[in-house]
């Protein structure tokens, strides 16, 4: 946390106590894009375009704190996620998936698939989102390797990497294994029908 801190006072982002926005609502300044997909910021939100990619937070790792992602979609299947934990700046979208931790964004997956879960690795207790639409919250809360997810103001996941976790099935399933407690954030692109808003990126201490 002090290597997040200290980053985020010499980026001028003030005191650790408060909530930091990490989007400025008017660029991408702060982030970089890898893959064929893009963001594009319209009338001051993030908005998913295209195929497969991955938008990274790189001016600081996050760790031991809370991520908050303000988010609607525009139909139920809309697909994204926010990504946590990666050892490094992503080079190729599939990065996040196999090295960090998918905090699913899909109201149409199952249970583990779904917005909430960790993706492939955790299921969600309840399903919490809002129609498509309208604005939710998503708190990710990171203590070493816990880290738990809010939805809308209610606990919807506790997962901790040392946990049990089903097999992996498929090749676009995350590769099992640890990842670290302090890691680089991002947010996914998943396909080009897949249509996401993100009005609001916030890191708290």
């Amino acid at each position: 946390m002090r290597v997040f801190v200290a980053m985020l006072l010499a980026c001028g982002l003030g005191s650790a106590a408060e909530w930091k926005p990490l989007f400025n609502g008017k660029d991408l300044t702060g982030w970089t894009m890898v893959g064929p997909g893009r963001f594009v910021v319209e009338d001051g939100m993030l908005k998913t375009e295209g195929g497969m990619g991955l938008l990274v937070y790189d001016r600081a790792k996050v760790g031991n704190a809370t991520l908050r992602v303000v988010f609607k979609t525009a139909s139920r299947n809309a697909n994204s996620g926010v990504y946590i934990r990666m050892p490094e700046l992503p080079k190729d979208p599939w990065y996040g998936v196999h090295n960090g931790y998918e905090v699913q964004i899909d109201a149409g997956g199952d249970e583990w698939h779904c917005t909430g879960s960790i993706y492939s690795l955790s299921k969600v207790s309840k399903r919490a989102q809002k129609p498509a639409g309208e604005w939710n919250t998503l708190d990710i809360e990171l203590k070493g390797q816990l880290t738990t997810v809010y939805l809308n103001g209610e606990k919807v996941n506790e997962f901790h990497g040392s946990q049990q976790v089903p097999p992996r099935r498929i090749w676009f399933e995350p590769v099992r294994g640890p990842r670290p407690d302090v890691g680089y954030i991002g947010l996914q692109n998943h396909d080009p029908k897949s249509v996401v808003y993100f009005r609001e990126v916030l890191v708290r201490e």
